[in-house]
């Protein structure tokens, strides 16, 4: 059963949320949040056992990119996926780069979200297709090209990463050791000038090099 906490304000959208997930068999809603601090309060303090973070970027108080922030700060496996109106790609970049897995514009099909949290529960990155197109239209020249930039290992860590695999899981997908693929990783992230596994999705989106 995949355990959800959802952070909303609006007690309509939980709810609707909340129906909308309890229809499938393996999915429970377990605790709500009014704001980004509740949401802090219930993960970091009270130290709540979950599995997904659904969250609002728009709240009152702090904002959902900053709750993601503190949490993923404090507990940086903590599986969060960005829910928002807002599809400008300077949104997604935030929130991702805060240490999200997954963001989803509200205008998605309902069964995107289950799609996506099926997904970062197992380990995956998701972009929400609709928001593809637009990255790479603000995106596409502010950032180096994979291709252009790595190395040929480089680039096949790289990708593993973009598709959500740790470091761990490339260094056993390509019979190295960790201690190599870390080296491939901080070598990946400068010359792409990116800070997180995120960002290299976020990159690799951009330059059509994997499927949302």
């Amino acid at each position: 059963m995949i355990k959800i906490v959802l952070a909303d304000d609006h007690a309509l959208v939980r709810m609707g949320f909340k129906m909308l997930l309890e229809n499938e068999t393996d999915i429970e809603v377990i605790a709500e949040a009014d704001s980004g601090e509740a949401a802090c309060e219930l993960i970091l303090n009270q130290r709540l056992e979950f599995d997904v973070l659904v969250i609002d970027l728009t709240m009152g108080g702090i904002s959902g990119i900053e709750a993601t922030r503190r949490i993923i700060s404090h507990k940086p496996d903590t599986k969060i996926l960005g829910l928002s109106a807002h599809e400008d790609p300077s949104y997604i970049r935030h929130m991702m780069h805060a240490g999200a897995s997954a963001y989803l514009s509200k205008r998605s099909a309902p069964d995107s979200l289950i799609t996506a949290i099926r997904a970062i529960n197992a380990g995956q990155l998701f972009i929400d297709p609709h928001l593809k197109d637009l990255i790479a239209e603000r995106q596409e020249n502010l950032d180096p090209n994979p291709i252009d930039v790595l190395s040929e290992k480089e680039f096949e860590v790289f990708i593993h990463l973009a598709k959500g695999a740790s470091a761990n899981d490339v260094a056993e997908i390509l019979n190295v050791s960790p201690r190599t693929t870390g080296t491939h990783l901080y070598n990946i992230k400068q010359k792409l000038n990116a800070s997180t596994q995120s960002d290299l999705t976020l990159i690799a989106l951009r330059h059509d090099l994997i499927k949302p």
